[in-house]
């Protein structure tokens, strides 16, 4: 097996929409015509490595690439985009889910961020903390009939070939929408650890090294049993300052046991710290469990008032005690999605000049997707908003681009901007983007058999063990290359010997993809003569 070094290099995605086909995929051991292959068929090889070069010298990058991250996050909280409500049937909570999936499944979305934490309770079953008042109505009470949603959603998201990421609140312990505090709530079990904010909200107190190992002891659980494929944690640190009515966070008792303690830094350094240790702390404890899960965070989008020049805002290293630029700048994370969801023409929160900066501060090179609005499309003029951002940031981001979506409840509200989306950017499916600082090893390649009939060529493989996705790429005569994204249960393709416009297929190639985003090396055969 050879080693890819690096993310691959990037052949504008630009020119990719808008290309037509007629292929289409088959399903497993498609049948084959050996007669008409061993008669009609002339295929040459035209990447196989030299016999004078060694295995591992030689690696092939695939003609395009096709990498693009498209999230969306799926909020619980106040029943905000996944369920509607409180009280839905376990029926109609699975028929809303699936919903969700299909219509992000149909504008090529490759990641759904659900959220399974929203205040210290459980969307998923769980030995640690209480089922959520979200999900049925009563803090505690599981569903009926019974069923995990986490389970059911990670089925449904990798069936269609997407990513499940689960979103946790890490400190948050009640929400004001969240109705009666339950028994088994933390607030009545260890009422130590939380304190009640101006607003109704009860939180947490992020220095306080209990809360820590709870809230690490619920991310490694779902970790451990669930096969989830990163945990992501919204901009939720310290309270926003507006939910103690811009009083101060009420830590006075483990700010008086740091200082007796011998603790010498000042009252926002110390409230910092407790924030990055456990930042560092959840990243370290992830990979050590299982490598393969990413671990993205979504602050604020402003680090600082100022920074870059001339933005001005909320500062959330001094309110939320988020030092964000700082996770960023030590690659504690894998995925950094600032949430960015100004418009283009918001000159003083400026989405291009934001995105810019904070690629800046990427400097051990992990993924930057940032967060955007499409709320913002519900004012005439910023139409078209949604589309630009995703450009611009393909434009800021482009050794590996990629955007996550809020709020997915205006895709019902307009339909027009999935329209848009889909004959715009989104027009073709892309693939999750390589994690090389995870694992950089590229699954095998799968060695089809191609075969003819009827003016149809049909491509076909065995499984590749460690698969998640198969990649078919084409090129007819006087066009560009194109490619189909095909899911791990699918191992056939066919797809005809002629265009649109009347020209010959001309090549093709496969690779098989792993779960971080490796591909295979790419063989291309080339097709040079086939008599039909």
């Amino acid at each position: 097996m050879t080693r890819r070094l690096g993310i691959l290099p990037i052949i504008c995605i630009f020119f990719l929409f808008g290309c037509k086909s007629t292929q289409k995929p088959v399903a497993e051991n498609p049948e084959k015509t050996q007669e008409v292959q061993n008669e009609h068929s002339i295929i040459e090889e035209v990447t196989s490595p030299s016999e004078e070069m060694e295995e591992d010298e030689v690696f092939n990058l695939p003609p395009i690439n096709i990498a693009e991250f498209r999230g969306a996050w799926i909020a619980s909280v106040a029943n905000i985009n996944w369920p509607s409500k409180p009280t839905l049937s376990t029926e109609n909570q699975k028929k809303e889910a699936l919903e969700v999936l299909d219509l992000l499944e149909n504008l090529n979305f490759n990641a759904v961020i659900l959220q399974v934490r929203p205040q210290a309770d459980a969307l998923y079953k769980s030995d640690l903390e209480p089922w959520s008042y979200y999900l049925t109505g009563k803090s505690g009470k599981a569903p009926e009939p019974f069923y995990d949603p986490l389970e059911f959603w990670i089925n449904e998201t990798h069936k269609r070939g997407m990513e499940l990421h689960v979103w946790l609140n890490p400190y948050r312990a009640h929400h004001t929408t969240g109705k009666e505090i339950g028994e088994k709530s933390v607030i009545k079990t260890n009422p130590e650890l939380v304190m009640e904010l101006k607003n109704g909200m009860w939180w947490m107190d992020p220095a306080n090294k209990k809360v820590q190992d709870k809230s690490a002891e619920v991310v490694l659980d779902i970790v451990k049993r669930y096969d989830i494929d990163a945990i992501h944690f919204d901009d939720y640190f310290y309270p926003y300052a507006s939910y103690n009515g811009k009083k101060d966070f009420p830590d006075e008792k483990s700010w008086k046991e740091y200082q007796v303690s011998g603790g010498a830094l000042l009252k926002g350094d110390w409230r910092r710290k407790s924030v990055n240790d456990f930042i560092q702390r959840i990243s370290l404890e992830i990979k050590k469990e299982k490598s393969y899960v990413k671990f993205g965070i979504s602050p604020f989008g402003i680090w600082r008032p100022n920074f870059p020049k001339g933005i001005r805002g909320m500062d959330q290293y001094e309110e939320l005690f988020a030092d964000a630029k700082l996770w960023l700048n030590k690659g504690w994370i894998d995925y950094f999605s600032p949430q960015l969801y100004w418009s283009t023409k918001q000159i003083a929160q400026s989405f291009p000049i934001l995105l810019g900066w904070w690629e800046s501060e990427n400097v051990t090179g992990k993924h930057l997707w940032p967060g955007i609005n499409l709320g913002l499309e519900e004012k005439e003029e910023n139409k078209g908003e949604i589309n630009s951002q995703i450009l611009i940031a393909r434009g800021i981001l482009q050794d590996n681009p990629g955007v996550v979506h809020w709020d997915i409840n205006q895709f019902k509200k307009n339909p027009q901007l999935a329209t848009a989306l889909k004959k715009g950017p989104y027009a073709n499916k892309a693939l999750v983007p390589a994690s090389p600082w995870i694992d950089d090893l590229p699954p095998d390649f799968p060695n089809p058999e191609l075969t003819v009939q009827n003016e149809e060529l049909s491509i076909s493989w065995k499984p590749i063990k460690e698969s998640s996705h198969y990649i078919v790429y084409f090129k007819y005569q006087n066009s560009a290359w194109d490619y189909h994204l095909l899911n791990k249960e699918v191992l056939g393709y066919k797809i005809s010997m002629f265009n649109q416009e009347n020209s010959k297929l001309e090549k093709i190639g496969i690779t098989s993809v792993d779960r971080t985003g490796n591909q295979s090396n790419f063989k291309e055969f080339n097709l040079v003569s086939l008599k039909m």
